[in-house]
């Protein structure tokens, strides 16, 4: 059966058809960079992440793409994404640097997770990016770690930030190994922290060094930088079976609701804000 449209239903028509295209088309697109050649609690997370942010990217309508070549780190490629993340490492070659720091200096976003923010001299990845480490992040270098990961129980420092609105005041992470820095965030007036330790997770860590196991002191765990769109997370490591060469996973860091909900919650803050 044909259907005759008069001039007015043809107007319906394509204006229906306009907001079905429109409201399939993406809001923004991320990029993912990663190595995942070194540690295998890195690998697990970088796996795990690709997967979970190419999820997410259906259920609230954005581009995820990944790539492991940071050479892609440089103007032309980055104009195509809204959001960057690096998953696991940082870009080592000066002209990715320059690059990414134009890009957010023009108000890019930019999410940052666990070991992307590690330097530490002497070792593979020495601090030789003041800007990066010292500004961007303001954390200096790496400090200490716990060890085994383990779960904590996180405070939420201001649950007006977007990343963190509607949070509950504290809630338990999935196990993950903790970092310590060289710098105080608190006494940096750029850097806003989100979510610190909360002391009732003391002793933190099991070991077996004694050094690995926290008993006090103030550890922020998300952060961001006031003066640019980005956020930080010291989630990251998965735990792994290296005691018995097995290699095998034994936690994994997305899975908790409010925790995926603090993740989601930065990304659609860093995606759907004006540059």
């Amino acid at each position: 059966m044909k259907i005759k449209l008069n001039n007015m239903g043809i107007v319906l028509f394509l204006l229906l058809t306009c907001a079905s295209v429109y409201a399939q088309k993406p809001a923004f697109k991320v990029i993912g960079f990663y190595t995942a050649k070194n540690d295998q609690a890195h690998i697990s997370f970088v796996h795990e992440a690709n997967k979970w942010f190419s999820k997410a990217a259906k259920q609230y309508n954005f581009v995820y793409d990944s790539t492991r070549n940071w050479k892609n780190l440089n103007e032309k490629f980055l104009s195509a994404y809204r959001v960057v993340i690096f998953l696991d490492t940082r870009p080592e070659a000066p002209a990715q640097r320059e690059a990414f720091k134009k890009y957010m200096e023009k108000g890019g976003g930019w999410m940052g997770f666990h070991f992307a923010a590690f330097a530490l001299t002497p070792s593979d990845f020495p601090q030789n990016w003041d800007w990066y480490h010292n500004m961007f992040l303001g954390t200096g270098q790496y400090g200490s770690n716990t060890w085994r990961p383990t779960s904590a129980v996180l405070k939420v420092e201001d649950r007006t930030h977007p990343a963190t609105y509607n949070l509950p005041v504290n809630f338990k992470t999935s196990p993950n190994e903790w970092y310590r820095w060289e710098n105080d965030l608190r006494k940096n007036p750029d850097i806003k922290i989100l979510a610190s330790i909360d002391s009732c997770s003391f002793p933190l860590g099991t070991g077996p060094k004694e050094s690995e196991i926290w008993h006090s002191g103030y550890y922020p765990v998300v952060w961001t930088n006031t003066k640019y769109r980005m956020i930080y997370f010291n989630m990251g490591h998965n735990d792994i079976d290296y005691e018995h060469n097995s290699n095998k996973e034994l936690s994994l860091t997305f899975g908790d609701r409010v925790e995926d909900q603090l993740i989601i919650n930065a990304l659609l803050w860093l995606g759907k804000a004006k540059k």
